[in-house]
């Protein structure tokens, strides 16, 4: 019975949609569910896939989903897994496939490191899914939950060129060390810092962004890199996390010709937000990640009722000193 309603539902949903994953997040994208409802006997199963298990920006986003699940104990139940770095690409899709077949589960949340390959992977799935940080381009993605990364990006960029212009800037260039080439959110974010810097009146030089593979190992060394190429200084250095603005703020800290850079992150980890309460960073744009995870589960859990469901644009925030300590204050309920 329950699997003839979900299928039911599933066929009533994707007629109903109006945008995929890859979509709108505008509220008026909101499906009503249509006649969708269904009864079930125990909570819902549901997979979710993290990018990695090993990150706090990613912990905190497990904590949201285990939180709407510790308050909805007969909606739904979460199995919870990613992948142990954000390149292990493989090892998420074949995850991904192998969840897929399991017939036990209801509905799939996911955050792809590839979003392509994923689209061909649930082309074929008569369960719902929804994509979560990072969208999923495929009509069988019912609903995205996540930041508007590109958005975000581009307040930060505005963001930091006013605080280069504050620091006594007058040649404002900036230079990202990026992510994985070819990921859709460090696409977003990229596009996003470029439009941001620009239209503030600096200078986002694409030909020196420096992909980290979003890890702080590389990050150092592109941020040698810069100052070697660069040894007078470089206004701002932005980057696609916390944990490369970091390592290269870091790498900076005794060139004297890098003593007024703007270091700007993205994600809002706890580590960066001390970072900037105590100068070694300036700013970053901090997702609502808590929100992300628990908002995927509730988007989820209201697909497979029936109700009326839509994309979810979780917000974002840039930190700096004058408002760090609150953020700060918020990890102690997030990291229990």
């Amino acid at each position: 019975m329950k699997k003839r309603l979900l299928a039911a539902l599933l066929t009533s949903a994707l007629a109903l949609s109006l945008t995929a994953c890859g979509g709108s997040t505008d509220s008026s994208a909101a499906n009503d569910g249509g006649d969708t409802a269904s009864t079930h006997d125990g909570p819902y199963k549901i997979s979710m896939v993290l990018k990695t298990n090993a990150a706090e920006f990613w912990n905190i986003v497990q904590a949201g989903a285990e939180a709407y699940e510790d308050e909805h104990p007969d909606q739904v139940s979460l199995d919870i897994k990613g992948p142990p770095a954000e390149t292990y690409y493989e090892e998420q899709l074949n995850t991904i496939q192998t969840d897929l077949a399991v017939e036990s589960y209801d509905g799939y949340l996911i955050a792809p490191l590839q979003s392509e390959a994923v689209a061909t992977a649930i082309a074929n799935t008569d369960k719902p899914v929804v994509a979560y940080d990072t969208r999923i381009d495929s009509d069988k993605c019912l609903a995205f939950v996540g930041t508007g990364n590109k958005e975000a990006a581009k307040e930060g960029g505005k963001a930091a060129v006013e605080a280069a212009k504050a620091a006594g800037w007058t040649d404002i260039k900036c230079i990202e060390i990026a992510g994985v080439q070819g990921d859709a959110t460090n696409t977003a974010r990229m596009e996003g810092y470029r439009e941001g810097v620009n239209e503030a009146g600096g200078e986002f030089l694409d030909n020196e962004t420096q992909y980290a593979n979003a890890t702080a190992d590389l990050a150092v060394t592109a941020m040698e890199g810069i100052m070697s190429k660069y040894p007078e200084g470089v206004a701002i250095i932005c980057s696609n996390n916390d944990d490369m603005a970091l390592a290269a703020a870091r790498t900076a800290k005794d060139n004297p010709n890098y003593a007024k850079t703007i270091f700007l992150g993205f994600d809002g980890q706890k580590s960066a937000v001390e970072a900037v309460l105590n100068g070694e960073l300036t700013m970053t744009a901090a997702q609502n990640n808590f929100d992300i995870g628990y908002k995927a589960v509730e988007t989820i859990v209201k697909i497979l009722n029936g109700e009326e469901y839509g994309d979810v644009d979780t917000g974002t925030e840039i930190i700096t000193k004058d408002n760090a300590q609150a953020r700060l204050d918020n990890f102690a309920n997030w990291l229990k």
